[in-house]
């Protein structure tokens, strides 16, 4: 039952991040330790557990799928989703600069975490790369596009590939898409064929790309976790607490702060809380561990 309960608050961690455009719930799902568990849970959706539910094998598709373990971070981030829209969103409005702070020590110091202890040329090569794609996709314009369910289902297909992709905000990637405002209207207002279509998008997304994902850990895991790394650092620039919105391009969640004199002691303050969490995560993670 502990375990479950922290599983249920590790997902509820993921959804949290989500909503916020420049965080990513892959950076959450990587610093509580269970990112290739879900990756490699999220791969088992293949032809084999078709034909296990196609034969009513109900005990080996829940044994297959890892279903213990998806269903309790899933319903974590749900529950997150459904529940903290609102909350998130009156907390980026009225506490900004304490919310960035917080997540950019959070982010800060989980690079070094995840890393690779020992780094090789190659690894190098893959951690400055990640960083500089990370920061060239938070640096775009968002845009405007069509309302039309095929676009909705297209954005959720590409929007959840960046949610588990550490470093790269699936939030902002809807954004880019001119959907972010659009999705969360329809979670609040319960807009039930939207939230479907969305839904659709974002199961045919990462149940094809945590395939991928899942191989290049399998066969390049140095190398992967080194991208992964560059693209939480590179993301870095998203979430900076001073903004300031010279193009009039940002959502009204991004409050507009024109100096750093403003609220300086409180952005130290979550700052620091931000990185101690995680440095605490990965003491407690070791000794569960050992």
């Amino acid at each position: 039952m502990l375990n479950r309960i922290i599983l249920l608050l590790k997902g509820m961690a993921m959804g949290g991040a989500d909503v916020i455009p420049g965080v990513s719930g892959g950076t959450i799902a990587l610093i509580t330790g269970i990112y290739e568990e879900l990756i490699n849970s999220i791969r088992s959706v293949d032809g084999t557990l078709v034909k296990l539910i196609l034969r009513f094998q109900l005990k080996a598709v829940w044994e297959r799928l890892n279903g213990a373990f998806l269903l309790n971070v899933f319903l974590g981030i749900l529950i997150s989703i459904f529940s903290l829209a609102r909350l998130i969103t009156y907390l980026l409005d009225t506490y900004p600069i304490q919310v960035w702070s917080f997540f950019f020590g959070l982010i800060l110091v989980s690079v070094f975490y995840v890393s690779p202890t020992k780094m090789k040329g190659t690894d190098y090569i893959g951690f400055i790369l990640g960083a500089l794609i990370a920061y060239a996709i938070t640096s775009f314009v968002p845009g405007e596009t069509t309302e039309s369910l095929w676009f909705v289902f297209v954005s959720g297909a590409i929007a959840i590939c960046a949610m588990i992709l550490p470093g790269i905000s699936g939030s902002f990637i809807l954004l880019l898409l001119g959907k972010y405002d659009y999705v969360l209207t329809a979670v609040k207002d319960l807009d039930l064929v939207v939230i479907a279509v969305f839904g659709l998008g974002c199961l045919i997304g990462i149940i094809s790309f945590s395939k991928l994902i899942h191989w290049l850990l399998q066969h390049y895991k140095a190398v992967t976790m080194s991208v992964l790394a560059g693209f939480m650092l590179g993301s870095l620039n998203k979430i900076w607490p001073w903004k300031i919105d010279l193009d009039n391009v940002l959502p009204t969640h991004y409050s507009i702060v024109t100096g750093m004199d403003n609220f300086l002691g409180a952005a130290i303050l979550f700052f620091i809380l931000g990185i101690a969490i995680v440095v605490l995560l990965e003491r407690a993670g070791k000794q569960a561990s050992s």
